[in-house]
Order: C-alpha cells, then sequence, then structure tokens
C-alpha cells in the first residue's frame, strides 16, 4: 500500500521505521507538527520524525491544521491508501479522514477503551495500573473511539517511568502496526467496536498537575514522580524556586519526618511525606542539568530546616 505516516516525537520512530523497512508498504510522505522551539537555545527545530523523513528522502507536510486547504490538495495529489498515526498530537477533520481508502489507523499506546486521549502511558503509571499495551484503531471524529483492529499487552514494572515504558511500546508497537498494515492490505482484518465498558480518559498532564503534594503518601508521590518522567517532569520548590526531582526510593526505616522536611546523611538526601519518607535520587535545580541529590544538597548547604513545598 501506499501510505503517509504522521508522527511528531520521538515514540514515532521506531513504528516509521517498520514502515520503511518494509517491502510490501511505501512510505510516500509523512505529516508531522511544524517546527517547535527546543533546548537552552530556544531554537527553532524540526520533529524527530520530520528529521528522520528527510534522511530517507520522503517528502514532509507541515500543515499549521490539518483541515489547511492546500494540506488537503496534497493529501489528495498523493492519493494514500492508508495512513498510520503515531503520537501526531493534532485532531484530524472529516476532510482529512475521508482521503484514504483504507482510513487513518492510529497506534494508541493503552489498552483501549482504557485511557483514550493525550497521555495513556502517564496516567497507566500515575494510578499504579500494572498491565497496560497498544492498540491500533480506525480513527474516527470521536476521541479515541473507533474500532480496534490488534492489541498487544505490556506489564508495568514497579520501577518503570513513563519513558522507559513508552520506550518499550514504541518498539512493540511498530510490529503492531506493520502487522496491521499487512492485514489490512491482505484483506484479512477487520476492526472490531470497542467494549462500552472499562473507558477512562487520559488528558495531558501539565505542570501544574505534575506539582509533588509532599502530604500525599509516599505511595502516591512515587507515582507521580515516575509518570511524569520525563515529561513534563515532576517539580517542587525550594527557597522559593522551582526545582524538578527525579524518580524516589523507598525509605521506610528511615524514622519519621513531616511532609517536605529534608534530612541530609552522608549516603542519601530523604524527604517526608504523609507516611514514610523517600530518599531523591536526581534533582534538577533551575536553569542547571540534573546532579545527583547529594550534590545538591552540598550546593546548597542545607541546614537542619528546610523543607520542599
Amino acid at each position: 500500500m501506499k501510505l503517509v505516516f504522521a508522527g511528531t516525537p520521538e515514540p514515532a520512530l521506531p513504528p516509521l521505521e517498520a514502515l520503511l523497512e518494509s517491502s510490501r508498504h511505501e512510505v510516500a510522505a509523512v505529516v508531522t507538527r511544524p517546527d517547535a522551539r527546543s533546548g537552552r537555545g530556544r531554537q527553532m527545530v524540526e520533529s524527530p520524525v520530520a528529521q528522520r523523513a528527510r534522511e530517507a528522502g520522503i517528502e514532509v507536510l507541515k500543515p499549521a491544521k490539518a483541515r489547511d486547504p492546500e494540506f488537503l490538495d496534497r493529501l489528495r495529489a498523493i492519493a494514500p491508501d492508508c495512513c498510520p498515526v503515531v503520537a501526531y498530537g493534532a485532531l484530524l477533520p472529516r476532510e482529512a479522514l475521508d482521503i484514504p481508502r483504507h482510513g487513518w489507523v492510529n497506534l494508541h499506546f493503552s489498552l483501549l477503551p482504557a485511557w483514550r486521549g493525550a497521555a495513556p502511558v502517564q496516567h497507566a503509571v500515575l494510578h499504579g495500573d500494572d498491565v497496560t499495551g497498544a492498540a491500533t484503531f480506525e480513527i474516527e471524529e470521536g476521541l479515541d473511539t473507533g474500532p480496534v483492529y490488534g492489541v498487544l499487552t505490556e506489564p508495568i514494572r514497579p520501577t518503570d517511568t513513563s519513558g522507559d515504558l513508552l520506550g518499550r511500546l514504541a518498539i512493540a508497537g511498530a510490529r503492531l502496526l506493520a502487522d496491521t498494515m499487512d492485514g489490512i492490505d491482505a484483506g484479512v482484518l477487520e476492526p472490531r467496536p470497542q467494549a462500552e465498558e472499562g473507558v477512562s480518559h487520559a488528558p495531558k498532564i501539565t505542570s501544574e498537575t505534575a506539582r509533588i503534594d509532599w502530604t500525599s503518601p509516599a505511595l502516591r508521590v512515587d507515582r507521580l514522580i515516575r509518570a511524569c518522567t520525563p515529561a513534563p517532569g515532576a517539580w517542587t520548590t525550594f527557597r522559593d524556586e522551582r526545582v524538578k526531582i527525579g524518580p524516589v526510593r523507598p525509605a521506610a526505616g528511615a524514622g519519621p519526618l513531616a511532609p517536605g522536611e529534608l534530612r541530609v546523611s552522608k549516603k542519601e538526601v530523604l524527604v517526608g511525606t504523609a507516611s514514610h519518607p523517600v530518599a531523591l535520587d536526581e534533582v534538577q535545580p533551575p536553569g542547571k542539568r540534573r546532579m545527583s541529590a547529594l550534590d545538591w544538597a552540598r550546593g546548597a548547604a542545607l541546614t537542619g530546616t528546610e523543607v520542599l513545598a
């Protein structure tokens, strides 16, 4: 089949690579989000998908909106059989959905109908799910409501960050998406409606959502931080400045600490929660790179009465 691939961030690269390597499909173009500012210099840079497409000599389309007439005309001219989608990052209007004869097929990183929305992996970690997965489904105008072609499952490990889990799902999902394209091409795969029960929603994790509440139990603090790693990054305040906090470790036998209270020893930096303390691993002060918690504590010259809030 002739394909137009839609995707933007790094997790979309393994699925794109699988389709580029396929002997039975042609990736004629990619659709990705417009260039965005990135890095300390805030320079305009192309998305990872755009960069990989240019390396492969593939046409890159960057519509500001998927309903732009120029983009729709170009898509009609390419005349794709199907448009596979992985983390594109924008809604698709009916005018675009109707162009490919086999529609747009999304690789979504959850076991639908669970965690429909922008942040399924983060919410699976945040809510303490034991198992998640990925699903390919036909996009319709509802939010992740279309019929499903195929699924795979993936256990969530106790120390998984969203980045860890998403990395594994992107690799496993690449094969699922390629197999789905093969099945559609061969005419042997038909999507099935999603179950009406078990629906949950995964809205984008905002910066405010990512603020650590030290009055929560340690288990909740741990899940929030892992869910927000690497993005948007869990944070707290120290001396009225925002600092980002990396994943923590339980320190149940360390003795009681008030929520947010800091204690520094030669081996670790502890902070209190509503249950038991946790040990900090990495800290990122404003304007600096991530560093070990002990290096941060030494540089900050912590006193005996410091707190995170």
